[in-house]
């Protein structure tokens, strides 16, 4: 499951990288922008709920809003941490439950490193198809990100 990890967030770093280039020749960048800025920003505040480095009051769903200029380097960076992280744990640590307290309604709740993980990439996913569609609403064709043209090889 490790190796299936690494070679998402890989994926997805990628992929993402692809799409800012695109969303950096749009008329209108606001939406992309602030869906680009929201998958940072969660990835951010999952991982400060592994670490715990700060409150987790301190990391919103939502913001920062990045500029257009910062957004690959903030997405480079907070990615980069996540396969950090990732390399440095066993099979076993993937399998932890974290706890935390949800702010809504201050209920304790356990989830695995694991699956935060893959909800991290599929997030990714997810808000990476609404961006094609404001490419596409602007007359630009999206990059082609799917995953499985990483991985076919001509034989």
């Amino acid at each position: 499951m490790k190796k299936y990890l690494l070679d998402f967030f890989n994926y997805n770093e990628t992929a993402n990288i692809k799409l800012l280039d695109s969303v950096k020749l749009l008329n209108d960048k606001s939406e992309s922008i602030k869906l680009f800025s929201h998958f940072i920003s969660s990835h951010n505040k999952w991982y400060n709920r592994i670490t715990k480095e700060t409150d987790d009051k301190n990391y919103s769903w939502f913001d920062p809003l990045y500029s257009i200029d910062e957004l690959e380097k903030e997405w480079v960076k907070c990615i980069n941490k996540w396969i950090v992280f990732i390399r440095k744990l066993s099979e076993e640590e993937l399998e932890k439950e974290i706890i935390f307290e949800r702010p809504a309604d201050g209920k304790k709740i356990g989830v695995k490193i694991l699956d935060i993980a893959l909800q991290l990439n599929y997030h990714s996913i997810h808000h990476r198809a609404q961006i094609n569609l404001i490419i596409r609403r602007q007359g630009i064709d999206p990059p082609v990100t799917d995953y499985i043209f990483t991985v076919l090889k001509e034989l």
